[in-house]
């Protein structure tokens, strides 16, 4: 089964396709990308989703269970690992 992709077109008139109902732009997304700090180790996928949240600090993060972390849409396992890194160098844990 194939999936269509669609032309979309950001506020900023970049033009890209996607196939999901994500409206983010790969464009503005890499020109977006913080240069330091635990997001900018995660995909970008990842990164919007934390933002979009409200989690933009590892003290947020921290506040959070793994389980409620995966349930965001736009978290895979893979950035897990990455995230627990970041708490543990920080001295922060995921909520238990």
């Amino acid at each position: 089964m194939t999936v269509e992709k669609s032309l979309r077109v950001c506020e900023k008139g970049h033009k890209f396709y996607k196939t999901s109902e994500c409206q983010s732009c790969p464009t503005c997304d890499k020109k977006n990308k913080p240069k330091s700090g635990f997001l900018s180790k995660l995909s970008s996928p990842a990164r919007n989703a934390l933002v979009h949240e409200g989690i933009d600090t590892l003290q947020e993060l921290s506040s959070y269970t793994e389980k409620e972390i995966l349930k965001i849409h736009g978290i895979g396992p893979a950035s897990l690992p990455i995230m627990r890194t970041s708490l543990k160098e920080e001295g922060l844990t995921f909520k238990e």
